[in-house]
């Protein structure tokens, strides 16, 4: 698990660097001043959470339930949330109207938020 927690903590950082930096140059044309707004949340959640994997890698074996929740919770969340928001940004962009990816994004925000929580029950369980 920690592996897997590794690998894709590196490729999310990897891609929210080139995303970056493609919202930055190629779609700052493009795009309105909200959506490249919107753009950049998703890629800032998604560098977030990779450093996260990353260090949740190192520092945690990742072998518990509640620990292996987390780190799923973590992965999935971010795809949900932030390629969710880059498909929407970019289909209205080009004027396509990708309504099934609205319920997505909040979805994914709640894996999200799911994920910290069984972080923070983590620590709370170890302290008690």
């Amino acid at each position: 698990m920690v592996l897997i927690a590794l690998v894709i903590g590196a490729l999310y950082g990897l891609l929210a660097i080139i995303f970056g930096a493609f919202g930055a140059h190629a779609l700052k044309k493009t795009l309105t001043a909200e959506q490249l707004t919107s753009f950049e949340t998703g890629v800032k959640y998604q560098m977030y959470h990779a450093i996260l994997l990353i260090v949740l890698g190192f520092n945690l074996n990742l072998e518990s339930p509640v620990e292996k929740y987390m780190a799923y919770s973590f992965m999935l969340g971010v795809f949900l949330f932030s390629f969710s928001i880059y498909g929407l940004v970019i289909g209205a962009s080009k004027g396509l109207k990708m309504r099934f990816l609205g319920p997505v994004t909040p979805l994914g925000g709640l894996l999200l938020v799911v994920g910290w929580g069984l972080l923070l029950f983590s620590f709370i369980k170890e302290w008690v």
